[in-house]
Parts: structure tokens; sequence; C-alpha cells
């Protein structure tokens, strides 16, 4: 059953607010069709554990968002999306950005589809393929949970444009995994993001490419 429509736009209104996310009444729209789609999606299909649409805002919604300010290229390379998460939401937040959703699980791809016609979102593309197969490049590419650093980066490398960045969302055990970064590789921030309703820490690893040979 679907959650109170008021207590899932009151969770989306304040958890906007407290992320200071301005939003027009068509971005507000989109981001609660968005939920219902999924919730209504996800009864038939699973695509994520999330079962009640207030705490899809929370753990969908809200904590996508809470990456926009760093998000400054024109392309946006969303690795391992799912049904469509952070790159959804951050294409209704940032109209001028093209994102493409990739991930090799068909239902999921489906869902991205649908959910990218139903809400007008043309700049949207998704994509059904494994990272190895796929050639484009993008200003930044993103993760959330898809893998390792080191994978991430390793499988990606070709993905990201000279002077281009990855963006992963982690946990807070992300030390041992930054230690474990090509040499090429470094990170150049970390920021913590306090994604509303949701407790304990998350992070967003910002990394680049090194342009100069490390000192010896």
């Amino acid at each position: 059953m679907m959650d109170s429509q008021a207590t899932v736009e009151e969770r989306l209104d304040h958890g906007l607010a407290h992320l200071n996310i301005t939003i027009d009444s068509e971005q507000r729209r989109r981001l609660l069709a968005l939920v219902g789609l999924l919730h209504k999606w996800n009864r038939a299909y699973n695509l994520t554990a999330i079962r009640s649409a207030e705490e899809m805002v929370s753990r969908h919604l809200l904590d996508s968002a809470a990456v926009l300010p760093h998000i400054n290229g024109r392309t946006l390379l969303d690795v391992g999306a799912g049904p469509g998460f952070p790159g959804l939401v951050l294409a209704i937040l940032k109209p001028e950005l093209a994102v493409t959703l990739l991930d090799s699980n068909g239902k999921k791809v489906r869902f991205q589809r649908q959910a990218a016609m139903e809400l007008g979102l043309e700049n949207v593309t998704p994509v059904q393929t494994r990272i190895e197969a796929f050639e484009e490049c993008y200003d930044q590419v993103i993760s959330r949970a898809f893998a390792s650093l080191g994978d991430f980066t390793s499988l990606t490398r070709e993905r990201v444009v000279a002077g281009g960045q990855w963006l992963a969302m982690k946990g807070p055990a992300v030390d041992e995994e930054l230690a474990e970064l090509p040499v090429e590789i470094v990170p150049v921030a970390r920021h913590h993001l306090e994604v509303p309703y949701e407790v304990g820490t998350r992070l967003l690893v910002v990394l680049e490419r090194r342009t100069q040979a490390p000192a010896p």
C-alpha cells in the first residue's frame, strides 16, 4: 500500500529544503511521480529492497539529490545505475545535464526507460550493457555502491574525459579503498553528505587523473 501522499510530499519538501535545493512545480511533480512509479513497479519487479514510498524519498531521492552541488559537467554517466539513482534525480534537478544511465539488469533498465518516458526526461539515456562494452566518454562518472574505488576507476578509466572526474558515493569505511587506488588516480575532495531522515555517514569521494607524475 502506498504511504500517505501528504506524508511523502512533506518528506520531499522538507528534505530538499534541508539540502538548500529549490525546485519549481514541474520538478516537484516529476520527483513525486518518480516515487509513485518506483513504488508501483517495485511490487511486481523487486527493483529495490526499500518497500515504503516514504522511505524511498529519503533513501533514493534525497540521497541522490545530496550530490547535486558537486555535479559541474555537461555530461554524466551513472554506472551501475540500478533503477536509475542517482541519475534520474539529478536529471530532474538539473535539466541542462545530459545523463546516461548504465546497467546490465534488464528489468531495471526497463524501469529507467519507462520513468524517462513518463516523466518527459529528454536529457536521460538508459543503456543496458556492461561497462566493459561501453565506449562513450563523459565529464563526470558517478556510482552509488557500484564497486570498490579501485574497480570503479579501472573499469571506467577510459570513460572519463581529460580533466574529468569520478564521483563515488560511499559509506564511511573508504580509507582502505583509497589506499588501493592506482597511483595515477588521486582523491581531490571528500564531502560528507547529510541526507535528511537518514542516520549514518554518507561520503562523496571526488577523484581525478593525476596530470603530473608523483615526486620520487
